[in-house]
Protein backbone atom coordinates (compact mmCIF):
# COMPACT_ATOMS: atom_id res chain seq x y z
CA UNK A 1 0.00 0.00 0.00
CA UNK A 2 2.91 2.61 1.01
CA UNK A 3 4.14 1.76 -2.44
CA UNK A 4 1.41 3.02 -4.39
CA UNK A 5 1.03 6.14 -2.20
CA UNK A 6 4.39 7.20 -3.12
CA UNK A 7 4.04 6.54 -6.86
CA UNK A 8 0.94 8.75 -6.45
CA UNK A 9 2.66 11.50 -4.72
CA UNK A 10 5.68 11.16 -7.40
CA UNK A 11 2.92 11.46 -10.24
CA UNK A 12 1.65 14.58 -8.47
CA UNK A 13 4.96 16.08 -8.32
CA UNK A 14 6.14 15.05 -12.03
CA UNK A 15 2.84 16.47 -12.98
CA UNK A 16 2.48 19.82 -10.88
CA UNK A 17 6.14 20.57 -12.09
CA UNK A 18 4.87 20.29 -16.11
CA UNK A 19 2.50 22.47 -15.57
CA UNK A 20 4.12 24.85 -13.74
CA UNK A 21 6.49 24.55 -17.00
CA UNK A 22 4.30 25.20 -19.56
CA UNK A 23 2.82 28.31 -17.50
CA UNK A 24 6.86 29.51 -17.25
CA UNK A 25 6.89 28.60 -21.09
CA UNK A 26 3.76 30.69 -21.85
CA UNK A 27 4.36 33.75 -20.08
CA UNK A 28 8.12 34.43 -21.62
CA UNK A 29 7.91 33.04 -25.13
CA UNK A 30 5.64 33.55 -27.98
CA UNK A 31 3.52 30.99 -27.14
CA UNK A 32 1.28 33.45 -25.04
CA UNK A 33 -1.17 35.93 -25.93
CA UNK A 34 0.39 38.52 -27.82
CA UNK A 35 0.33 41.90 -25.35
CA UNK A 36 -2.15 44.89 -26.00
CA UNK A 37 -1.08 46.98 -28.89
CA UNK A 38 -1.44 48.19 -31.96
CA UNK A 39 -0.19 46.81 -35.49
CA UNK A 40 2.34 48.81 -37.74
CA UNK A 41 3.96 47.88 -40.66
CA UNK A 42 7.31 48.67 -42.90
CA UNK A 43 8.96 47.54 -45.68
CA UNK A 44 12.54 46.80 -45.88
CA UNK A 45 15.18 45.71 -48.71
CA UNK A 46 16.62 42.87 -46.04
CA UNK A 47 15.34 42.13 -43.16
CA UNK A 48 17.95 39.35 -42.02
CA UNK A 49 18.42 38.54 -38.99
CA UNK A 50 14.80 39.32 -37.49
CA UNK A 51 12.06 36.98 -37.11
CA UNK A 52 8.50 36.36 -35.72
CA UNK A 53 8.79 37.31 -31.98
CA UNK A 54 11.52 39.53 -32.41
CA UNK A 55 11.95 42.82 -30.11
CA UNK A 56 10.61 46.28 -31.30
CA UNK A 57 12.66 48.64 -29.50
CA UNK A 58 12.38 52.65 -28.98
CA UNK A 59 15.13 54.41 -26.79
CA UNK A 60 16.49 50.78 -25.72
CA UNK A 61 12.67 50.04 -24.49
CA UNK A 62 10.83 47.30 -25.92
CA UNK A 63 7.81 48.26 -27.05
CA UNK A 64 6.37 45.47 -28.95
CA UNK A 65 7.15 42.48 -30.77
CA UNK A 66 7.29 41.26 -35.02
CA UNK A 67 4.01 39.61 -35.65
CA UNK A 68 4.43 38.90 -39.24
CA UNK A 69 6.59 38.83 -42.01
CA UNK A 70 6.35 38.16 -45.93
CA UNK A 71 7.68 38.83 -48.96
CA UNK A 72 5.79 41.22 -51.41
CA UNK A 73 6.23 39.51 -54.90
CA UNK A 74 5.47 42.82 -56.71
CA UNK A 75 8.36 44.82 -55.48
CA UNK A 76 11.20 41.79 -53.73
CA UNK A 77 10.89 43.29 -50.79
CA UNK A 78 10.18 41.88 -46.96
CA UNK A 79 6.83 43.14 -45.88
CA UNK A 80 6.49 43.33 -41.98
CA UNK A 81 4.02 43.38 -39.23
CA UNK A 82 4.88 44.49 -36.06
CA UNK A 83 2.86 45.58 -32.45
CA UNK A 84 3.29 48.35 -30.77
CA UNK A 85 2.15 49.02 -27.27
CA UNK A 86 -1.19 51.28 -26.05
CA UNK A 87 -0.26 54.37 -24.97
CA UNK A 88 3.24 54.79 -27.01
CA UNK A 89 2.50 57.30 -29.82
CA UNK A 90 4.65 57.34 -32.94
CA UNK A 91 5.10 60.43 -34.71
CA UNK A 92 3.80 59.91 -38.74
CA UNK A 93 7.53 60.32 -39.30
CA UNK A 94 9.16 57.94 -37.44
CA UNK A 95 11.55 56.01 -38.88
CA UNK A 96 12.72 51.69 -38.48
CA UNK A 97 15.88 50.59 -38.71
CA UNK A 98 17.36 46.74 -38.05
CA UNK A 99 19.79 47.28 -35.70
CA UNK A 100 21.96 44.69 -33.94
CA UNK A 101 22.90 43.75 -30.44
CA UNK A 102 26.69 43.94 -31.37
CA UNK A 103 29.02 42.44 -33.38
CA UNK A 104 28.03 38.64 -32.10
CA UNK A 105 24.32 39.78 -30.88
CA UNK A 106 21.41 39.14 -32.74
CA UNK A 107 19.24 41.67 -34.77
CA UNK A 108 15.83 43.95 -33.37
CA UNK A 109 13.62 46.48 -34.83
CA UNK A 110 14.30 49.96 -33.88
CA UNK A 111 11.42 52.97 -34.09
CA UNK A 112 13.43 56.19 -34.23
CA UNK A 113 10.53 58.63 -33.62
CA UNK A 114 10.00 61.69 -35.87
CA UNK A 115 9.38 65.01 -34.98
CA UNK A 116 6.00 65.50 -36.14
CA UNK A 117 2.51 66.85 -34.76
CA UNK A 118 0.78 64.06 -35.94
CA UNK A 119 0.73 60.06 -35.10
CA UNK A 120 0.73 57.35 -36.03
CA UNK A 121 -2.69 54.63 -36.20
CA UNK A 122 -3.53 51.70 -36.25
CA UNK A 123 -2.52 50.00 -39.13
CA UNK A 124 -0.13 52.24 -40.93
CA UNK A 125 2.74 51.55 -42.66
CA UNK A 126 6.18 53.58 -41.24
CA UNK A 127 7.65 54.16 -44.51
CA UNK A 128 11.07 55.66 -44.07
CA UNK A 129 13.18 52.12 -43.17
CA UNK A 130 16.77 51.51 -43.17
CA UNK A 131 17.74 47.36 -43.58
CA UNK A 132 19.85 45.50 -41.96
CA UNK A 133 23.38 45.27 -42.66
CA UNK A 134 25.57 42.30 -43.47
CA UNK A 135 28.48 41.89 -41.26
CA UNK A 136 29.92 39.88 -44.25
CA UNK A 137 29.75 42.34 -46.79
CA UNK A 138 30.89 44.46 -44.58
CA UNK A 139 34.02 42.62 -44.20
CA UNK A 140 34.61 41.85 -47.75
CA UNK A 141 34.34 45.52 -48.20
CA UNK A 142 37.55 46.09 -45.64
CA UNK A 143 39.64 43.25 -47.35
CA UNK A 144 39.15 44.51 -50.52
CA UNK A 145 40.10 47.83 -50.13
CA UNK A 146 36.13 49.47 -49.88
CA UNK A 147 35.58 50.84 -53.44
CA UNK A 148 34.71 48.48 -56.44
CA UNK A 149 36.58 50.91 -58.83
Amino acid sequence: MSAVRTEATVGAVVVAAAAGFLIYATQFTSLSASSAGYPLTASFRSIEGVSVGTDVRLAGVKIGTVTDIVLDPATFRADAEFTVANGVELPDDSAVVISSEGLLGGNFVEILPGGSPFNLAAGDEIEDTQSSVSLISLLLKFVSGGDDE
